[in-house]
């Protein structure tokens, strides 16, 4: 087989619609795009949003408060998560991650009390909760922040 023997499989390729060549072919005058009007003409839609001169909903509805920009979102994980790592381990954010308990390490982690651990850890984390520091110590864990 030769490169210039090669040609797509029958029927997968479909010949485009030639429309606006007059009135024999069935797809004149308007082209296939009904009456006149904006909507007719090539390019002719108004921007997303535009609402035909009348105030736009995302005017419309009152703005109240603000979005703080530099706010930390922090990564969070509980106590019983810790559950699937063996006696002794030591948890970083990267062994977080490795194990898919985090995605990013962007922001930090805060560890939150829900659940119980059984066996002692050493985790690493940027937060943590009261209650996940009395389990973690109640279980002979260490906790150092980062």
């Amino acid at each position: 087989m030769e490169i210039h023997e090669l040609s797509p499989a029958v029927g997968s390729r479909k010949r485009k619609k030639r429309v606006g060549r007059g009135p024999g072919s069935g797809h004149g005058k308007t082209c296939c795009r009904g009456s006149n009007g904006q909507r007719s003409r090539s390019g002719g839609l108004p921007r997303p949003g535009f609402e035909g001169g009348q105030m736009p909903l995302q005017r419309r509805v009152p703005k109240r408060g603000f979005t703080n920009i530099f706010k930390n979102i922090y990564n969070i994980i509980n106590v019983e998560d810790l559950n699937k790592f063996e006696a002794n381990s030591i948890l970083d954010p990267e062994a977080l991650k490795k194990a898919g308990l985090i995605k990013k390490i962007r922001n930090g982690v805060k560890l939150l009390g829900k659940g119980n651990i059984s066996h002692p850890v050493i985790i690493k984390v940027h937060k943590m909760s009261r209650t996940a520091r009395e389990k973690i110590e109640a279980a002979g864990g260490k906790i150092e922040f980062l």
